[in-house]
């Protein structure tokens, strides 16, 4: 998918279905959530709004301005002030700017060069800094040209250690029917320490 599949579907993002699954991964990071937090890929929201008063600022980063203006309307009827948006692609350019947590939630396996935003990611990252990725376990029965069908948890866990993080952490918590493309799928939470 790229970036312009969100900027149409935007406002109609938030189908039951995702908002389900959101609330079970927010469930999941919410004892990881404090601190300045940024995530990555964040969108309408969905995942980190819900815990926006547990961190002392959050950043919102999402290369599509559509699902941005929809956060930003949640942000707004919230009157959440500890809460910005920030409409950047990673993958491009990076700012310059430091958190304590970096959540990327379902958004890894939308990135071709994983590698490269880990990378982008871990900089950003003080020393006991912690990045939390929540996606999809590796599915032989997913396909889409422009999606990872999901990430070993061995390849992954490699990956992050070669990139730098000290502490990885890989554990599958939640099955769900049809959840991803359609097929039923497993989601993992990695919780990796710089």
């Amino acid at each position: 998918m790229t970036e312009n599949i969100f900027e149409k579907i935007a406002q109609t993002y938030d189908t039951p279905e995702r908002k389900h699954l959101a609330q079970i991964i927010t469930k999941k990071i919410e004892p990881e959530f404090y601190g300045k937090v940024l995530d990555y890929g964040g969108g309408t929201g969905l995942v980190s709004l819900p815990l926006a008063e547990q961190a002392d600022e959050l950043l919102l980063v999402d290369p599509a301005e559509q699902m941005l203006a929809v956060a930003q309307h949640k942000i707004n009827q919230q009157q959440l002030t500890n809460v910005r948006v920030l409409q950047a692609d990673f993958t491009k350019e990076t700012p310059e700017l430091t958190v304590d947590t970096i959540v990327l939630s379902l958004v890894l396996l939308h990135i071709p060069d994983t590698k490269k935003i880990l990378t982008e990611l871990f900089d950003l990252l003080p020393k006991g800094g912690k990045l939390l990725i929540v996606d999809f376990i590796e599915n032989s029965k997913v396909y889409h040209p422009k999606v990872h069908n999901g990430f070993a948890e061995s390849e992954l866990s490699s990956l992050l250690k070669t990139i730098g993080f000290s502490q990885v952490s890989i554990q599958p918590f939640y099955r769900g029917e049809k959840i991803f493309m359609n097929q039923d799928a497993e989601l993992f939470l990695a919780t990796c320490y710089k």
